[in-house]
């Protein structure tokens, strides 16, 4: 049998005719750029998160770089990141001038490890980017506290998370900012590059617009150094019509989880995903810890099965961090998870039959 990593044909084609009316509107009255479709989806995601703001911009990285701009944060700051995550939450921090400061991840969740945070806070900390990996929150509650403890700015990145809860409460809503990702594979996804900007603090909205916009607070009037990063008409208008059935994609989303966990839970050599009690995973990816990963990997590829590593070198690691000299003493979990974390088929519309054969051939492997 045939398992694709991820099929988002499954989750268009029930959806298509909403689309194509959606994207033809847009096309037929050339709305392009600053629409009515651009406006209707930033309001609809606002009040789907219960947040106060909602900025559309081009992509994921450019709604956090333009959140530190917001922020003054540049030359000679530090900004707190996970020591695992997409290269994009570090990579902002030192595109603006600061440094990344990297914490060891928790064993469980993969996320942050909240209670590391505070060790590395020093006289030039300016913020702390916790990311809600693979789609589990974050601890915010934790992250919060320290932050105000030590006066720093919380921006959540939560371009794996959308839909994900922490005792109710949409992630995203927790930080004094919050970033997301619109890339095709998103939990909510558009048809090309888009992303968001969450604010929970009005008073920064217009600065935020003017950086997004050639740093313009109107026409021909520019108040300061902005950069060229708008949604564009036909991505709101697919992500409006997507929004409207992302609660119901997260619910098969935890049903897949349900059967990989009911099916997996008994094999000694892997450790399933977990969801710390109160936080609501949105799974946007799932995530086994395996031993003989490569072994594994190479056993499902063989029998039809496409799996990924998200991600197989820890940021610390990274060729662009060598001259800080990291070891994997300085992030032991880090360091254990990138030779053991793999990502199995997971997606909306996934058969049950294609997620048995999936369980089969790992237990295959394993026996």
């Amino acid at each position: 049998m045939k398992v694709d990593f991820i099929d988002l044909r499954l989750q268009h084609d029930p959806i298509r005719k909403e689309l194509d009316k959606a994207i033809s509107e847009v096309i037929n009255n050339s709305a392009f750029i600053k629409s009515q479709a651009v406006t209707k989806f930033e309001e609809d995601f606002a009040k789907y998160l219960n947040v106060d703001q909602v900025v559309s911009c081009g992509n994921g990285t450019d709604a956090m770089e333009i959140i530190l701009k917001a922020f003054d944060i540049g030359i000679g700051d530090e900004v707190i990141v996970p020591a695992i995550s997409w290269i994009s939450t570090s990579e902002v921090v030192a595109t603006a001038g600061a440094k990344p400061i990297f914490v060891d991840v928790s064993p469980e969740t993969f996320c942050i490890d909240e209670d590391k945070i505070e060790t590395k806070i020093g006289s030039k900390t300016k913020a702390i980017i916790p990311v809600h990996l693979y789609g589990h929150p974050a601890a915010m509650k934790s992250i919060m506290d320290v932050a105000k403890k030590h006066k720093l700015k919380v921006i959540e990145d939560c371009a794996q998370a959308h839909g994900a809860e922490i005792g109710g409460k949409k992630i995203g809503s927790f930080g004094d900012a919050a970033s997301f990702s619109f890339f095709p594979t998103k939990n909510l996804g558009a048809f090309g590059d888009a992303g968001a900007i969450v604010l929970n603090n009005t008073d920064l909205k217009t600065k935020v617009r003017a950086i997004a916009n050639h740093g313009q607070i109107e026409r021909h009037k520019h108040v300061l150094h902005g950069r060229n990063s708008r949604m564009d008409g036909l991505q709101a208008a697919v992500l409006g019509v997507k929004l409207k059935y992302l609660d119901n994609w997260l619910q098969k989303r935890k049903e897949l989880a349900s059967l990989y966990h009911e099916e997996l839970q008994n094999l000694k050599k892997i450790t399933l995903p977990t969801e710390v009690k109160l936080t609501s995973h949105a799974y946007h990816l799932y995530v086994i810890k395996a031993e003989n990963r490569e072994g594994l990997k190479k056993f499902l590829s063989e029998r039809g099965v496409s799996s990924m590593i998200h991600y197989p070198k820890a940021l610390p690691f990274q060729d662009c961090y060598k001259a800080e000299k990291y070891s994997s003493k300085d992030y032991p979990i880090a360091s254990e998870l990138q030779e053991k974390i793999l990502s199995l088929p997971f997606y909306p519309g996934m058969s049950k039959e294609k997620a048995l054969y999936v369980c089969e051939q790992i237990k295959n492997f394993y026996s």
